[in-house]
């Protein structure tokens, strides 16, 4: 069970069949501590009554803005200041165009408009509008302002039909709220992250990279920002759009993101290097473009910056010193190698990935990998959002023993 002890969860109803599931959301969250409030559309009222969902909260509903006794003791500004998040399930295709549209027509929109707190959508319609690009697009615009979505999953539809467009289970929306609710507890603590390749140039249209995203580093960064810190990202080429509430640094090359790294690694709590940094790069780059030769060709390479020895060298035997996690890409022997490069660059943690197994590494928005430490190993597996919270779950202890928070 989830846990929202002391937290503040708006719930907007919206006008669909599956507004009925809304209120078992109702009920886990607050069995798991949460001060629920729900708002809701009119057309939700002819799915579910207001005195269901007041019953299940222990808290009076909002749905007519205008109901004078309504709006001067529960006003829908009063309850956007206090609320730690707004869940919007069912969000049907309507009501994703109108908050997308920033319209303020009935409760829930106007609550919307007024939140400042992370919100999260669970869409639920019929397959056909699920997929048709109008929703897409509109959905695509609130992923862009930070909104987090849930859902939908697959099956037989209230109409009969089956495909994606059901909402989401209860307890999939309330463990997606708990993910975005989250610990504070690197409050106060500062945290760089490294992500994404490098390129190593061998003249203007080539050169010398590898299939990494970004994305692993970029979910640790958004995971430590939700926990409280002061992030900063290092990140070589990505498609990836920056991460809320952390400041972005974007180089190309290794020798590029070790000046950004080094230069702020003295003043961070936690150092956590997700780049898959290119470990050569070409003697010399040409300043045209190389032509092809007849017969064998060859390159001439030299090692470039070791960024993760080079600050666990430096740090080694500090007082106090930054806490330091590496990452591991490896084709066999994970484990042993791992704890190699743990004992080698004087890491805490080694995060290590068989590369090309299925759902895990580069590409993929999952993965699989084992949390090597001096001691223990812990095997990880999920989505790499969830992989990013396990691993700061076992690395914010070690910040915690090592350095006074400031």
């Amino acid at each position: 069970m989830a846990t929202f002890r002391d937290r503040t969860v708006i719930l907007g109803v919206g006008g669909g069949i599956a507004a009925y599931k809304a209120c078992e959301f109702v009920r886990l969250l607050v069995k798991g501590g949460a001060s629920v409030h729900v708002v809701m559309t009119p057309n939700a009222t002819r799915f579910v009554g207001p005195l269901t969902f007041q019953a299940l909260s222990g808290h009076p509903v909002l749905v007519d803005l205008l109901a004078p006794a309504s709006e001067a003791g529960y006003g829908h500004l009063e309850l956007a200041r206090r609320a730690d998040l707004l869940v919007v399930a069912p969000a049907t295709a309507n009501l994703l165009a109108r908050l997308r549209a920033g319209m303020g027509d009935d409760a829930v929109t106007t609550t919307a408009l007024a939140c400042t707190c992370p919100v999260l959508l669970a869409p639920a319609m019929n397959t056909r509008m699920w997929e048709g690009p109008a929703v897409q697009e509109n959905l695509a615009t609130l992923r862009a302002r930070g909104w987090h979505v849930v859902g939908p999953s697959s099956g037989e539809l209230a109409d009969g039909d089956v495909g994606e467009g059901r909402l989401a289970d209860p307890i999939e929306i309330a463990a997606a709220a708990a993910r975005i609710l989250g610990p504070r507890d690197l409050a106060g603590r500062r945290v760089l992250v490294t992500a994404g390749p490098t390129r190593e140039h061998i003249d203007p249209v080539r050169y010398l990279s590898n299939p990494s995203t970004g994305r692993m580093g970029f979910e640790l960064a958004r995971a430590a920002a939700r926990r409280g810190a002061d992030v900063l990202l290092v990140s070589g080429p990505s498609a990836l759009r920056d991460p809320d509430g952390v400041r972005v640094v974007r180089v190309s090359t290794a020798e590029e993101m070790a000046a950004a790294v080094l230069g702020a690694a003295g003043e961070q709590d936690l150092l956590v290097a997700a780049a898959a940094v290119s470990d050569y790069r070409p003697r010399e780059s040409l300043a045209s473009k190389r032509k092809k030769t007849d017969g064998p060709d060859s390159l001439e390479l030299e090692r470039t910056t070791d960024i993760l020895a080079t600050l666990g060298n430096r740090l080694a035997g500090q007082p106090h010193s930054p806490v330091l996690v590496g990452f591991a890409a490896e084709t066999e022997d994970v484990v042993q190698n791992a704890r190699e490069k743990l004992r080698r660059k004087h890491c805490d943690l080694v995060v290590a990935n068989a590369v090309g197994l299925p759902g895990a590494g580069f590409g993929s928005d999952r993965n699989r990998v084992s949390l090597v430490g001096l001691v223990e190993v812990v095997e990880v597996e999920g989505t790499k959002g969830e992989v990013a919270d396990s691993i700061l779950d076992r690395v914010v202890p070690l910040v915690d023993a090592r350095r006074p928070r400031s």
